[in-house]
């Protein structure tokens, strides 16, 4: 099968081009620092892991990774991309920048979000240094995606990126503060000094790829259209739960796919060593983009 070998050489030429001069653009939320990061000083930490993808923990400064398509191929939608990682890291290659990538070469602009984490790694202690409360998910995690998405509509025209077909897309942790925004969104104010407040902050659509506490996902009719992906051999919680899920929606009102990979576990992501599903899953999502019609026209 001839797609693992492409996907291999798209992701290796990306693991160049991130740590190259033409690296995609990197643009803070807040340039003068995130409200509640007040006494956060401490550097954020980036290692590799033994796949070579990075991992980024103590984040303290919220950004988005800017991937946008070449112009004959753009279509106008739009995706800001939620890497996982319980909360205390991010897995910010392989459920971020590689999924931005191959969504930029399919003509849909991504924007990858580092956002701050609610909990520390396993076994660490806050620098002393670091005199800032934690964050938390519901709080502060929660506004770095609002703000994500007020910026990116703030920019829509630059970025010929329609603000009406800007969706969200996380891996299990992101997949949960995709679950918050599409959930607790707002129209944004019209009388905000900050232009960027002005812009609402509902998703045109939700992917949602093997999300964390997918019991407090509760669709109402207002909800948007949502993509449902995981392993079959996922924990209960999700491979078990999901499928309720899928049928919230259905009840609902509310267009769903939900797709299980069977014999797949938890945080398969887009690796170059993915094969059969978990290399495919992108044009599972890309298909149900185009049939929902988020690919059909420029801005």
């Amino acid at each position: 099968m001839k797609i693992p070998a492409l996907l291999f050489a798209s992701l290796s030429l990306l693991t160049l081009s991130v740590r190259a001069a033409d690296a995609p653009p990197v643009v803070l939320l807040w340039p003068n620092g995130a409200p509640g990061s007040e006494g956060n000083n401490s550097p954020e930490k980036v290692v590799t892991d033994r796949t070579g993808e990075r991992v980024i923990t103590n984040v303290n400064v919220p950004s988005l990774t800017v991937f946008l398509p070449a112009k004959d191929k753009a279509t106008g939608a739009g995706v800001i991309v939620m890497p996982g990682g319980g909360h205390y890291q991010l897995s910010f290659d392989s459920e971020g920048c590689y999924v931005a990538q191959w969504l930029a070469d399919h003509g849909i602009a991504a924007f990858v979000l580092k956002y701050r984490l609610a909990k520390l790694p396993r076994g660490a202690t806050r620098p002393p240094e670091d005199t800032g409360a934690p964050y938390t998910v519901e709080k502060d995690e929660y506004n770095d995606v609002a703000r994500a998405m007020r910026l990116v509509r703030s920019r829509a025209t630059e970025w010929e990126t329609d603000p009406t077909r800007l969706g969200v897309m996380g891996f299990s942790a992101g997949g949960e503060l995709c679950t918050l925004i599409c959930q607790h969104y707002d129209d944004g104010k019209a009388d905000a000094t900050d232009p960027i407040d002005r812009q609402g902050t509902k998703p045109a659509f939700q992917g949602l790829f093997y999300p964390g506490n997918s019991q407090a996902i509760a669709p109402d009719k207002g909800s948007p259209p949502a993509f449902l992906l995981c392993g079959g051999n996922d924990r209960p919680d999700i491979s078990e739960g999901l499928p309720n899920v899928y049928l919230l929606f259905k009840k609902a009102g509310v267009p769903v796919d939900l797709h299980i990979l069977a014999g797949v576990g938890h945080g398969f992501g887009l690796h170059a060593a993915n094969k059969g599903a978990t290399a495919e899953w992108p044009q599972l999502f890309y298909g149900w983009l185009r049939d929902r019609k988020f690919l059909t026209q420029k801005p």
